[in-house]
């Protein structure tokens, strides 16, 4: 097998990190108390690759006890038996459990699409998120004696590091440099989706917390059965973030830039909040459009027709193979969850008379437009067309739609001066080396007064006038 160089995306806020510091000089002999591990990978070494293990994997058996309150009768009510098992596709799981799930954790008013069942089993009918793509999925599923669902966590064995958005590329240079092996590992996440939001979906039921506490240690007790050197959930919630830090989980922060609705009327309201230099460059921005011959929609649902995805499909890849270098979506999957999805999916797209030129795929939430992937004709330039398809128009629908932000995806300091500011992201890494885990702990610490900084050095500086926020 030929070994698979990763590029290493160091901190924008520390830059190389030596993980030398804390303690580690040359070699060194990892070791986890009262467990035995013979760590495999599948990138690194022109090695047999491990196995994928075998489904389905059943976990274990757990006996839940209702928690009494005052408004509870004498009777106690029957403890609840729980089996957590392991599902090799999402498509074993009910759409309805697993979306009562999603629903449940998040609330409807801050309602997810990225976690529905028909977002991710799109990534894998359509081959996007398989095993073929280092994308092996291991979804955890919890259900009572009567075959309810109570808890589900979308999660994935990967040979890579990449489509995640949290980088760690470096931690597997280290860790290969001192004598392991980083691959494969656990990945609990939203497949090359930068989206915030919660990971243990769990029935919002007098068990809830009992379940939640079950699912993590089924994840952990997973980790050790697969013998990988690490399992990762990225962009969580603040409460999971903060939940797990009492269950031996790292802790880390990023950035990202959303826009904030203060209940505008139309977009010259919000704009009468910015400075008037940010004020005057976006209205010079968005005059270039008509300018150039160009018109916006704005398409929801039934709207969007095959041949729209396919030529979506077409600006993506233009943008994948000239900034990323592959695309990991394939054109099947756009067909597929637009139909899953129907009016949960928002397509703004560019015409120059009746040709299609330029396009921007949003999902809208309970509270949320989250814009994702943006695309154009190859070869061709308009100036300001993306900020246009990308933000603009997704705060005008926002605002229209009465939704009280707007998610641009990761990174992007030009997002900035166009109302967006930073937010913070959270994310857990549980490493089942101790060794390692203190020295990737030391390093997170200090990027995490970095990000603080940062942050908070945009804020001051922001593109809205004083007092506005």
């Amino acid at each position: 097998m030929a070994v698979a160089m990763a590029v290493v995306h160091p901190s924008p806020f520390l830059g190389n990190i030596d993980f030398g510091l804390g303690g580690f000089s040359g070699k060194k002999q990892f070791s986890v108390p009262n467990h035995t591990y013979r760590i495999k990978a599948l990138f690194w070494e022109s090695k047999k690759a491990v196995d994928p293990p075998e489904m389905h994997l059943s976990l274990d058996n757990f006996t839940l006890t209702k928690i009494s309150s005052k408004e509870d009768s004498a009777d106690t009510e029957k403890p609840k038996e729980v089996s957590v098992s392991v599902v090799s596709s999402i498509l074993e799981v009910s759409s309805s459990g697993w979306d009562a799930c999603c629903l449940d954790t998040t609330g409807p008013e801050q309602f997810n699409p990225f976690l529905s069942h028909g977002f991710l089993s799109s990534l894998e009918e359509s081959g996007s998120a398989v095993k073929e793509t280092g994308w092996l999925p291991r979804h955890i599923v919890a259900r009572d004696e009567d075959n309810s669902i109570l808890g589900v966590i979308p999660l994935y064995l990967k040979s890579h590091s990449y489509g995640e958005y949290v980088f760690d590329h470096s931690w597997a240079d280290a860790y290969y440099r001192y004598g392991s092996r980083y691959y494969p590992k656990l990945q609990c996440c939203v497949p090359f989706t930068p989206v915030p939001g919660p990971r243990i979906l769990v029935r919002n039921t007098s068990y809830k917390d009992q379940v939640f506490d079950i699912l993590v240690s089924a994840m952990k007790d997973l980790a050790i059965k697969f013998q990988v050197s690490s399992l990762h959930i990225t962009f969580s919630s603040e409460h999971e973030w903060s939940a797990l830090k009492d269950k031996g989980f790292l802790q880390r922060t990023g950035i990202q830039y959303h826009w904030k609705n203060r209940n505008y009327k139309n977009f010259d309201e919000f704009l009468m909040d910015m400075k008037q230099s940010k004020r005057k460059n976006i209205r010079q921005e968005r005059k270039k459009i008509p300018a150039q011959n160009l018109t916006m929609k704005r398409l929801r649902g039934y709207e969007i027709k095959a041949k729209h995805w396919d030529s979506f499909y077409m600006f993506y890849r233009n943008t994948t193979d000239n900034k990323w270098g592959s695309a990991y979506l394939t054109r099947e999957f756009f067909h597929i969850m637009g139909s899953k999805l129907g009016d949960k999916v928002m397509l703004v797209v560019a015409e120059e008379g009746e040709e299609l030129v330029a396009g921007a795929l949003n999902l809208i939430g309970g509270d949320t437009v989250y814009g994702r992937l943006w695309g154009c004709l190859p070869r061709v330039y308009y100036p300001s067309l993306h900020f246009e398809a990308c933000y603009y128009q997704a705060i005008e629908a926002a605002i229209e739609l009465k939704l009280k932000k707007v998610e641009a995806g990761a990174q992007g300091e030009h997002k900035i001066q166009r109302g967006y500011l930073p937010v913070t992201t959270y994310s857990c890494h549980y490493l089942l080396d101790e060794g390692f885990s203190q020295v990737i702990g030391n390093f997170l610490s200090r990027e995490t007064d970095q990000v603080k900084v940062v942050t908070q050095l945009i804020k001051d500086s922001g593109p809205f006038k004083d007092g506005i926020i």
